[in-house]
């Protein structure tokens, strides 16, 4: 075993578990704490990947930006440990329906061969500025209408953990 492969196994038996911290821990701002572990572990995958960009818009983006937006919204709505673990049956069943149809999707997407998409060569070339123009050219609309989502969200969790409406 080589360095990359012991890496590898640890980068990817760490997300598992943050992700099983994140799932079954009862306090939100604890399970938070874990999501970001887990983006860092991630980002480590990509650093092994050579994907570098990837790697630091990891930690920048989601590790750094939406996880202070989620903890604001956590922390602005001030939910209890102990308030918000009910058992539900209708949210179990609807779990595991949509666990049965991502296990179906995966089998299907296991059962054929994997085809190369580049054969043979060596010359891939990719920088900053073949991220960046898309970007800001065909996927500004959507760009844009993202961070207005986000920001009437806010605006919303705002509006919503205020105890009297005046």
């Amino acid at each position: 075993m080589n360095l990359y492969t012991i890496l590898f196994w640890f980068f990817s038996i760490a997300m598992l578990l943050c992700g099983a911290l994140v799932i079954f821990n009862r306090n939100p701002v604890t399970s938070a704490m874990f999501l970001i572990l887990l983006f860092f572990f991630m980002a480590g995958l990509f650093v092994l990947l050579e994907a570098f960009f990837l790697a630091a818009i990891q930690v920048l983006v989601y590790a750094g930006a939406v996880m202070v937006l989620f903890l604001f919204v956590i922390m602005l709505l001030d939910i209890k440990a102990t308030s918000q673990r009910r058992f539900n049956l209708l949210a179990l069943v609807g779990g595991l329906a949509v666990a049965a149809a991502f296990v179906w999707e995966l089998a299907l997407i296991l059962s054929k061969p994997v085809q190369p998409v580049v054969t043979g060569t060596a010359d891939l070339k990719g920088g900053l500025d073949q991220i960046v123009k898309p970007l800001f050219t065909n996927y500004m609309l959507p760009f844009e209408v993202t961070a207005l989502l986000l920001l009437v969200a806010m605006i919303g969790v705002v509006l919503l953990s205020k105890k009297d409406l005046k």
